[in-house]
């Protein structure tokens, strides 16, 4: 069973926009997935607008990919290392703990997560 950063199964981060590393909805990982792509989020202006500003342009429809472009309130699976360093500079977008791959704790303490988790 893949697990979450909480200890049980995976959820589904989205399907509409078909999110993941394997576009299958989940942000599970393997060794082909070089950036980690483990931490669900649903995005905000301010996130979209720093990860545009980092290299990361997740606004810009690219249809030759299948990518409509984001918009605030969607939920999408991020690499983990540009998630903390949006953390770190005040932008991090709030997280789905439980489609949140439990890998993003070799980077991430758990408690810092929580304190970003989208309110149920």
């Amino acid at each position: 069973m893949v697990t979450n950063v909480l200890g049980t199964e995976l959820k589904c981060c989205c399907r509409d926009p078909l999110t993941g590393f394997y576009r299958d909805g989940y942000c599970r990982t393997g060794p082909e997935d070089r950036g980690l792509h483990t931490v669900c989020v649903a995005v905000t202006e301010e996130f979209l607008d720093f990860s545009v500003l980092d290299g990361n342009d997740l606004v810009t429809p690219h249809p030759e990919w299948g990518f409509a472009g984001l918009e605030p309130g969607d939920r999408w699976c991020v690499c983990v290392t540009r998630w903390v360093e949006a953390l770190r500079r005040g932008r991090a977008a709030p997280i789905d703990l439980e489609a949140t791959h439990s890998s993003a704790l070799e980077f991430v303490s758990l408690e810092e997560l929580k304190a970003n988790a989208i309110s149920k």
